[in-house]
């Protein structure tokens, strides 16, 4: 990776930066404003690669990214990794909790605290920031807070004992994407596609029937409406394979005849805790 930049969710401090540091370690580390920014900077060639959220073990797929990936021609995922989600109320220093009318953080932050929120600030306001780590500058009296990372440290302000998170298992995993297309021999524990069924009785189960004869155990799937098409889906799938391996490619191969349409997302070995 070494010269190679990499662009992620910024500002530093988001959990998108931990991810980049986890799977770019030689890599300069550009922060961007947007996911719709990181994916124009990768396509003009501003960076070599781009750092996604894609899934958390609580609330689901990152469906903004998923649409992104599906849209953005010539692209693929690589490599994976997943960040532990350590969510704290940061507040500034020495505050009354009880005096707390605000809290800001990115949206999938407060919906993975939702419960929390509302036992213990159901009066408070929900306020939405780019990212966790651009809530803390909302801080500006006791009656502000925020939800960011416990690696989220700055003088005046002060965080929870505890993660506040609904589920103390709480991780998301974050793709790494890059311009072109898988090497033939790129060695893989997942492959990440998309499909769209034909429209006739029993048209997914078809497609997941091949992957069962070619013995492709699925590992996620996801349906996303197809823009402009009222009633019609894509099928985010992703399933154990090794994409080096030719009966995979057949498999594969076998998958995008049946289909109404295929994309291939991404190869990569798995990110998340077993």
């Amino acid at each position: 990776m070494n010269g190679l930049k990499t662009g992620y969710l910024g500002p530093e401090g988001t959990y998108s930066s931990l991810a980049a540091n986890k799977l770019c370690a030689d890599s300069r580390l550009i922060a961007y404003p947007s996911f719709f920014t990181l994916f124009a900077a990768l396509k003009s060639g501003e960076v070599g690669a781009i750092v996604l959220p894609i899934e958390n073990t609580l609330n689901g797929a990152v469906t903004q990214n998923l649409d992104l990936l599906q849209e953005t021609e010539d692209v693929y995922a690589k490599a994976a990794c997943a960040v532990k989600i350590e969510h704290r109320l940061i507040t500034a220093t020495g505050c009354d909790k009880s005096k707390i009318k605000r809290i800001y953080s990115h949206p999938q932050a407060l919906a993975q605290c939702a419960k929390y929120l509302a036992l213990n600030f159901p009066q408070a306001k929900l306020l939405e920031t780019a990212s966790t780590a651009e809530s803390l500058d909302k801080i500006k009296s006791e009656e502000d807070a925020c939800i960011a990372g416990a690696h989220c440290r700055r003088n005046g302000l002060e965080l929870s004992e505890h993660s506040i998170s609904d589920e103390e298992k709480n991780y998301t995993q974050f793709l790494l994407v890059e311009n072109g297309e898988p090497a033939k021999d790129a060695f893989s524990d997942r492959i990440f596609f998309t499909v769209t069924c034909r429209h006739k009785a029993g048209a997914l189960a078809d497609l997941l029937l091949i992957l069962k004869e070619n013995q492709i155990n699925i590992t996620e799937i996801e349906s996303r409406p197809i823009k402009d098409k009222t009633g019609e889906f894509r099928f985010f799938m992703e399933a154990e394979g090794n994409y080096a391996d030719s009966a995979v490619k057949s498999a594969l191969e076998k998958l995008k005849a049946a289909s109404h349409s295929f994309k291939l997302l991404g190869c990569y070995v798995c990110g998340l805790p077993k």
